[in-house]
C-alpha cells in the first residue's frame, strides 16, 4: 500500500459490490472513521496488527485489481485472519485471488511465523467460499446470523489453514524454472 493508493481506496470504499460481497472493515474505517482521509496511511503503514498490500494484475491492467490483507495478527498465538477483495469485476475468476491469498499467507508464515490462518466469509458469497477452499483451506464452522447487510442477517462461515496445509500448498504449486543454474543472490527453496 502506497500514498498514491488511496485514491482507489475511496473509489472502493463507494463500491455497493464491495460492500455486498466483503463487508472489509478496513474499507469502512477508511470511509467512515478517516473521513477518506490521507492519514489513513501512516495508520496503516502504523499498525503492527495487519499487513495490507495492493494486488497487481499482469498484462492489461492499468490500476491495482484489489487489495488482501492479514489482520488480527497475534504473534505469540500464531494466528491471522485473511482479507481478500478484487475490486475489478473482470479480475474475478481469473485466479488473482487465490494467488494473492497464497503469497501472503506464505509471508504470514515464513515472516511472521503464523501457524493458522483463518476467514470469515458472507453465507451468500460463493465467489469468496470457492476461492478459499482452492487455497486449501476447511471450513471449521458457522457463526449463525452473525453478519448484517441489506436490511438481513446472514450466517458467516469461518474457514482455517494451518502451516503445515498452507506448506503442503506450497510444495503443490511448486514448479522448476528452466534455468540451468541459479544466478545471483539466490535463497534456494527447502
Amino acid at each position: 500500500l502506497s500514498p498514491g493508493d488511496l485514491q482507489y481506496l475511496a473509489e472502493w470504499s463507494d463500491d455497493p459490490f464491495l460492500e455486498r460481497m466483503v463487508g472489509s472493515e478496513f474499507l469502512h474505517a477508511f470511509k467512515h472513521v478517516y473521513d477518506k482521509d490521507p492519514s489513513f496511511f501512516e495508520a496503516v503503514l502504523t499498525d503492527p496488527t495487519q499487513v495490507v498490500l495492493v494486488v497487481m494484475a499482469y498484462r492489461g491492467w492499468t490500476k491495482p485489481v484489489g487489495l488482501v490483507r492479514l489482520f488480527n495478527i497475534h504473534i505469540l498465538e500464531g494466528y491471522a485472519f485473511l482479507e481478500t477483495m478484487l475490486t475489478d469485476q473482470r479480475a474475478i475468476r481469473r485466479g488473482f485471488g487465490v494467488e494473492a491469498g497464497k503469497l501472503i499467507s506464505y509471508y504470514g508464515i515464513d515472516v511472521l511465523g503464523l501457524r493458522r490462518i483463518e476467514a470469515k466469509v458472507y453465507a451468500y458469497n460463493r465467489l469468496s467460499m470457492n476461492s478459499l477452499l482452492r487455497h486449501g483451506f476447511r471450513q471449521e464452522g458457522i457463526l449463525r446470523k452473525a453478519g448484517y447487510y441489506g436490511g438481513e442477517y446472514w450466517d458467516v462461515y469461518v474457514f482455517g489453514i494451518l502451516k503445515d496445509e498452507i506448506e503442503e500448498e506450497r510444495k503443490a504449486d511448486f514448479y522448476e524454472y528452466p534455468f540451468e543454474r541459479a544466478e545471483g543472490h539466490v535463497i534456494e527453496p527447502t
